[in-house]
């Protein structure tokens, strides 16, 4: 079933009253460059123990094979622009710097909820048949956002609008309706490097490659087990995610601030204090981490982060808090716990 222009321009006009910050749309075959960069992802080993990515290959490599139906994605931009600078609180050393998407409500569940609100206006007025998707399924997003023209991947491979900046999660409506595509954005960064140096972790290969494991955002929440002990001092105090390469890019002088308050930080995730965080058992580390997104990764895993924050610390009053935890059941726990401590000692 065909439409023309005047309705894929209304179906962005509805995205934008709905709450969306951009609407663009594609075809689910504007992206053949996927599979040659996926492959060479892969094989040097830079997804690390991300396994998915290499099990759902075929699918990510080529958005036509996910679901041969479709005719159009259409894909949609949700801000999250803070209201601070997240590189301030790196200089707390006794605090926790947390990435500004995972400061408040699990994005995942928001960002759904606004695409079932699209997708039922969509069904309603035509019939279709459509799929949405937010993050939870082998779909290459970001190649498709930049096919579509809401930005281009940046040297970081993270995607930039000259509209949004960097603070924005992406969604997906594919669909059967045939509607007219949008023309693809193009590279703006220029010779802008300032994402690649400030990379504490070197994570950046050459320009827009990414070693995941080398990056803090993979670290603190892909990566099971121990960190390397080399990695562990880079760290900082970053225990959930990182905002270095995004905060630093030029573009974000045209961001603006989230207007969906369920994006805006919660005081007590905005810079909370080391010693409060590596005292959480279980249940209360998933009572404060209710609806949070860094609840996924379990109390282990957040702690183990949290320990190697206080090891960078260089602050002996978190001391005891680290020696507490030395026996703690969880062997990664102690294996932090001891790696801090003997770092505050020293």
């Amino acid at each position: 079933m065909g439409f023309d222009l005047d309705f894929a321009a209304q179906v962005k006009r509805e995205a934008l009253k709905m709450g969306f910050s951009g609407a663009r749309i594609c075809r689910p075959d504007a992206v053949p460059q996927v599979a040659g960069r996926l492959a060479a992802f892969l094989e040097r080993g830079y997804h690390g123990q991300m396994g998915w990515l290499a099990d759902r290959a075929h699918w990510r490599c080529d958005p036509t094979q996910l679901w041969p139906e479709a005719r159009s994605v259409i894909m949609l931009a949700e801000n999250y622009g803070p209201d601070h600078d997240p590189l301030e609180v790196l200089e707390q050393r006794d605090r926790a710097a947390i990435s500004v998407y995972a400061q408040n409500r699990d994005y995942h569940d928001v960002v759904k909820k606004r695409l079932k609100r699209l997708a039922r206006w969509l069904v309603a007025e035509t019939g279709c048949e459509l799929k949405v998707f937010v993050d939870t399924a082998p779909v290459p997003e970001k190649p498709l956002a930049e096919a579509a023209g809401l930005g281009w991947q940046g040297k970081h491979t993270n995607l930039v609008s000259r509209e949004l900046g960097s603070w924005f999660f992406l969604g997906a409506v594919f669909t059967t309706l045939d509607l007219e595509p949008d023309a693809p954005e193009r590279d703006h960064c220029g010779s802008c490097r300032a994402c690649l140096d400030i990379c504490p972790t070197d994570a950046f290969p050459a320009p827009y490659q990414l070693d995941a494991r080398r990056c803090i955002s993979y670290l603190t929440i892909e990566h099971k087990g121990p960190v390397d002990e080399a990695l562990r001092p880079l760290l900082g105090n970053r225990i959930y995610g990182c905002d270095d390469c995004l905060a630093i890019c030029p573009w974000n002088k045209f961001a603006q601030q989230a207007t969906e308050v369920k994006y805006h930080a919660r005081h007590d995730l905005r810079a909370p204090e080391l010693e409060r965080l590596a005292q959480l058992d279980d249940p209360a580390f998933r009572a404060f981490f209710s609806g949070s997104p860094i609840k996924r990764i379990g109390r282990g895993r957040f702690v183990r982060n949290v320990l190697y924050a206080i090891g960078n610390s260089e602050d002996a009053r978190l001391l005891p808090v680290a020696q507490t935890l030395c026996d703690d059941e969880d062997a990664v726990v102690a294996d932090a716990a001891r790696w801090a401590a003997a770092r505050l000692m020293s």
